[in-house]
């Protein structure tokens, strides 16, 4: 089953994620299906750049998100500060 998911990167206390596709049984720096965006929460406001295309797509193969890639799809699908589209 793939899910979508974060994968931490950055330093120590200033973490940056990439949004990815992957096996959900895969540990977190697993091997990546597909990459899909970034999620910068040191920012203010957080920066959330996901590509909504393959997002989509991916959901309708069946990826099923977490709650945090969820909540940022929906973030970024309304246009405002902060969510930039790619």
């Amino acid at each position: 089953m793939l899910s979508m998911r974060l994968m931490r990167f950055g330093a120590k206390k200033k973490p940056s994620y990439r949004i990815v596709v992957m096996e959900a049984k895969s540990p977190r720096q697993g091997k990546v299906r597909e990459f899909l965006g970034t999620y910068n929460p040191l920012h203010d406001p957080a920066l959330v750049e996901i590509d909504l295309e393959k997002a989509k797509a991916w959901l309708a193969k069946g990826a099923r998100p977490s709650q945090t890639v969820r909540s940022l799809i929906d973030k970024a699908s309304k246009p405002g500060p902060g969510s930039a589209q790619s």
